[in-house]
């Protein structure tokens, strides 16, 4: 721990966070930090099966387990978080919720005007308030700017220059309300802060491998990191469709075959690229990525060379998040550290 104290304790700028990841069979958690211009370190992690007991509810048994996870790395983690920049509070609390409480969706919003406009963040704020829709039984708890067209012309920073036609596509995350308030009302009880973030997990992850790969602007983003799947089409760095299965399916023979007939509904509307990037949790991920090669995808590219599927390792990570903790890196907490890093948000709830 002295070489992280030597480079943290003097960093007027460094903040530390907490990420926690909700699962249903599993919740995780850590002690991240961050410094301007330097990559994100995890300082402490900790995961932990949730325990189910007779007749108990599913919401139930995790919220059970997430209070002892958050006793547990404060207890544990708060120590290490104090030796390293020499104090123990923190920005606030990063939570990724997955299946089967969560869903992610993606809109375009438009602004057309005779003269030209400045685009700000100020302006998208305020779209974003406009038009944002609740379904009833959910919360909506981050929306996040992914693609911008201005005059026709996709731009990577559009900030402060001036458009007559801007085309906004805006990734939405959503968690039923119950459990949502139920989650925030636990870390806040443990942690006593009202600063508790909620995303979708599949909305963080993708917004994730978007920085990961940044120069891969055409892409299958397939992520099986959970019980359910979901599949991302890039096309032109513009994020184009998402395919949610919300099937439980028993077997790898039939998520294969149920991707496959996903990818070919998409395969009827756009050119499929040749690049898949596969998220899972090792070693799970390799044997999927063996059972996707297997399937013949050739055919969908009407080509006899296969698109390249790419397993996304934690091994590939370790170089953009420093790990000061002697076990396996987990890949889910170095995304969620790298979606913190680089993102840009509108407005913070």
């Amino acid at each position: 721990m002295s070489f992280i104290r030597n480079v943290f304790v003097r960093a007027k700028d460094a903040e530390s966070v907490v990420l926690i990841d909700i699962g249903a069979q599993t919740v995780s958690g850590a002690y991240a930090l961050f410094v301007e211009g330097q990559s994100p370190v995890i300082l402490y992690e900790r995961s932990m099966a949730v325990e189910f007991h007779e007749g108990e509810a599913q919401e139930q048994a995790v919220l059970r387990a997430l209070k002892t996870l958050g006793e547990t790395i404060l207890r544990e983690g708060a120590p290490v978080l104090i030796r390293a920049v020499g104090k123990g509070n923190t920005r606030g609390i990063l939570v990724s919720i997955d299946a089967p409480w969560q869903r992610t969706s993606v809109r375009t919003e438009y602004i057309e005007e005779k003269k030209p406009f400045l685009f700000t963040k100020h302006l998208v704020s305020a779209l974003l308030e406009k038009t944002k829709v609740k379904p009833p039984g959910k919360m909506l708890v981050d929306e996040s700017v992914i693609g911008t067209v201005l005059n026709g012309y996709e731009t990577n920073n559009p900030y402060g220059k001036e458009a007559h036609r801007a085309e906004i596509m805006i990734l939405t995350s959503l968690i039923d309300e119950v459990i949502a308030k139920n989650i925030v009302t636990t870390l806040r009880s443990v942690y006593h802060t009202r600063h508790v973030l909620p995303i979708a997990g599949t909305s963080l992850r993708y917004q994730a491998v978007r920085n990961i790969f940044p120069h891969e602007r055409d892409a299958l983003i397939l992520d099986v990191t959970g019980p359910l799947t979901s599949i991302a089409l890039i096309r032109n760095d513009l994020f184009v469709s998402i395919i949610q299965i919300t099937d439980r399916l028993a077997t790898i023979e039939e998520w294969v075959a149920r991707v496959v007939a996903e990818l070919v509904e998409v395969a009827r509307r756009y050119p499929l690229p040749r690049t898949i990037f596969l998220l899972a949790r090792e070693p799970e991920v390799l044997e999927l990525q063996k059972a996707l090669a297997a399937a013949s995808l050739g055919d969908l590219w009407l080509s006899d060379s296969p698109p390249a599927i790419v397993p996304v390792l934690s091994s590939q990570l370790t170089s953009l998040v420093r790990q000061a903790t002697t076990g396996t890196p987990d890949l889910l907490t170095l995304l969620m550290a790298l979606y913190w890093r680089y993102r840009d948000p509108v407005r913070e709830r």
